[in-house]
């Protein structure tokens, strides 16, 4: 589920970066999705 929100934001975040949309703001989804990322990173897969 987090891989999927990570996904949707990244490319959110690609999208706003390139077409310019609300200026420095989008990169406060890369920030979030690096955030994700971590936290999936840190606690793993648990069975």
């Amino acid at each position: 589920m987090l891989w999927t929100i990570l996904i949707v934001i990244l490319v959110l975040w690609l999208l706003g970066f390139i077409g310019d949309i609300a200026g420095n703001l989008v990169h406060i989804l890369l920030v979030v999705a690096l955030i994700i990322l971590i936290y999936r990173l840190i606690t793993g897969r648990k069975s």
